[in-house]
């Protein structure tokens, strides 16, 4: 990572996050971002992705978990504000971000009854503010979905687009462990992690194919206006077994073949990916591969039984992989829409890990990206991106830095991810990953320079200057000035530098396509009544109303100084405990936000460089004061 960049970054979160921490005030902020068009839609050409105008895009991003578990709301923002964290996140040059989410949640949504976000605690009011964006007017915490739909339009204004990937089919923690996307009676954990979990839904209702397709549509309907969520990933880690006994392929494991089985993964995918090509063509989709293939070109098929611990290479009957890594389906079984444009809109998403997840066998040796390419990555997806089927998207890749073989294998994929061109999303933002760590601290807030260090080379950006590249037309990725709009980097940068993009060989172009632009409506399966508060809360009136303490002229107002008419009893003390501390900055940083009153000795005290007005100077010596930087207090100028 290039000096500047690194420093431009930290400066820019550390003054955000004093700010926070010295006042317990959160930057009061707008909610809504401005329209962009609708202008960002993405298509593939081959095995790459392409804009509206024909200009080839790399997304390079990384998870952000929390919507597929109980809490209801990505984690870290128990903690962290909202604005602080994504405009970190943004300035550190991620501009796509995958939001796991959970079949339970979306169809509370869907029915009118979103969940409340559990934990969450945002407060707007009695002189306190912290995520005032997730309050409605009145004080009163919004509920699951209005808080997502807070965080698009917070996305949208960093210049980051997103996705969903459908985690689970319950709200549940550990709800990945669960093979299939719909609850099936023969699995051993269906009924812990495939039913309504929550009392705010049906409690113990099974979840089920239908409700799973039906609610993924729900919300591709509902975002079909808004090209800040570009993408579905159709379902998290596909898996299961064959098991060593039967003739036929358990119901509870994942398969890819030519049958309508719902449990035959191609064929569920593809359903599930017309519906939401009917309410929105313009959405990529994202498909997953599955846990184990058949040696097909053996005569084997689901219905061959495994081997245990099998002697010999003859004796295997099965290719292994990563939970939702396997793609080896594609190449005899590809995903068909049944429409050449709806095709266009396919990516495949293997998921890749490491040996400090798991040690599999083609880590036992002394492995180099040859190697990784002919015993694992070759035949089980990279083939796709070789021979030019269909863009890849390795939706989970990363790992602790363990200085040895794990680290090794990250520098090795993500080189290649590089190399040729290979979209990816990063594991993950939080660092409550027990087998993975993440790229956040648990204030959410201080990033793991050395991990984020070798994930940074992967991100788009400039050859020369070293600027991350957003995939958003209008917004520049970030306010740091670290980052590009997609607009900016065509019309300067790829002319003038480049970027690494295809390994730095630069990018290709194809046609120009036309855009099936539509307004943002709520779909028609939503309840009216349940889609109000959403909208209330997106509205720039209502959200300028929530935020007035930002207004500049109101701000002025209220911090405007006259000549104290009393003598100041001691210095810095604002809150008449006749001590000077932290809970003095406080006070102080709510004066100056408009959102308290000094009056009296205490006005006077507050304006600690004796200057006869009160102002940010004021603020800042005193924290320098409490911080011991400054010994006394009038601070002499």
């Amino acid at each position: 990572m290039k000096l500047f960049k690194k420093l431009a970054a930290g400066a820019s979160a550390l003054a955000l996050a004093a700010t926070m921490a010295a006042s317990g005030l959160a930057p009061a902020m707008t909610v809504t971002a401005a329209d962009d068009c609708n202008d960002d839609w993405l298509h593939a050409e081959g095995s790459k992705l392409y804009d509206k105008n024909g200009n080839q895009v790399w997304l390079t991003g990384a998870n952000w978990f929390g919507l597929n578990c109980t809490e209801n709301f990505p984690h870290g923002l128990w903690s962290a504000d909202v604005d602080v964290l994504l405009s970190s996140v943004a300035d550190h040059g991620i501009n796509v971000i995958r939001f796991p989410i959970s079949t339970e949640l979306l169809l509370s949504w869907k029915n009118g009854k979103p969940y409340s976000a559990t934990g969450l605690n945002p407060k707007n009011g009695d002189g306190f503010s912290f995520n005032p964006d997730f309050c409605h007017a009145d004080g009163s915490e919004m509920n699951s979905m209005e808080i997502f739909d807070v965080i698009m339009q917070k996305c949208k204004k960093y210049g980051i687009k997103a996705f969903v990937d459908v985690h689970s089919p319950a709200s549940h923690n550990s709800g990945h462990n669960y093979e299939l996307w719909y609850y099936e009676p023969a699995s051993k954990t269906a009924d812990d992690m495939a039913t309504i979990k929550e009392e705010q839904g049906d409690a113990g209702a099974q979840v089920t194919w239908d409700d799973w397709i039906e609610s993924i549509t729900w919300l591709a309907e509902k975002y079909a206006g808004d090209d800040t969520l570009i993408a579905y990933d159709l379902k998290n880690e596909p898996h299961g077994k064959r098991g060593y006994s039967g003739d036929k392929a358990p119901v509870d494991m994942a398969k890819w073949d030519d049958s309508t089985d719902k449990n035959n993964w191609k064929y569920s995918a593809e359903e599930c990916a017309k519906s939401i090509m009917k309410v929105n063509p313009n959405a990529l989709i994202l498909i997953e591969g599955i846990e184990q293939y058949p040696k097909t070109e053996k005569g084997y098929t689901f219905d061959t039984p495994d081997v245990w611990e099998p002697k010999t290479e003859e004796d295997k009957k099965w290719h292994g992989a990563w939970w939702g890594g396997n793609l080896r389906g594609v190449k005899e079984h590809p995903v068909d829409l049944g429409n050449a444009a709806w095709n266009k809109q396919i990516v495949y998403s293997p998921h890749d890990y490491g040996p400090s997840v798991y040690n599999q066998t083609w880590f036992d040796k002394e492995f180099t990206t040859d190697t990784l390419l002919d015993d694992y990555w070759r035949d089980t997806w990279a083939y796709i991106n070789e021979k030019d089927i269909a863009p890849l998207l390795i939706g989970e890749w990363g790992g602790h830095m363990d200085g040895g073989k794990n680290e090794k294998w990250m520098k090795l994929l993500r080189d290649y991810m590089i190399d040729n061109h290979i979209n990816h999303t990063f594991w993950c933002l939080n660092p409550n990953s027990g087998d993975t760590g993440g790229l956040l601290d648990y204030s959410f807030t201080t990033w793991d320079d050395e991990k984020y260090a070798l994930m940074e080379e992967s991100l788009w950006q400039t050859s020369k200057s070293g600027k991350y590249i957003g995939l958003d037309h209008q917004h520049p990725l970030g306010v740091n000035g670290t980052g590009l709009s997609l607009t900016e980097y065509y019309s300067t940068y790829d002319k003038s530098e480049g970027s690494n993009i295809n390994g730095g060989k630069g990018a290709g172009k194809s046609n120009p396509v036309e855009i099936e632009t539509k307004p943002a409506t709520e779909p028609k399966t939503e309840p009216t009544k349940a889609t109000e508060p959403a909208t209330k809360a997106t509205e720039p009136t209502k959200a300028t109303d929530a935020t007035k303490a930002t207004d500049a002229t109101k701000a002025t107002d209220a911090t405007k100084a006259t000549e104290p008419t009393v003598t100041a009893s001691k210095y810095g003390d604002l809150n008449g405990d006749k001590e000077v501390n932290i809970l003095d900055v406080i006070c102080m940083n709510k004066l100056l936000l408009g959102v308290s009153k000094l009056e009296g000795e205490l006005q006077a005290n507050a304006d600690v460089d004796a200057s006869g007005k009160i102002d940010s100077d004021d603020s800042l010596n005193l924290l320098k004061y409490v911080l011991e930087i400054v010994k006394e207090l009038p601070v002499k100028k």
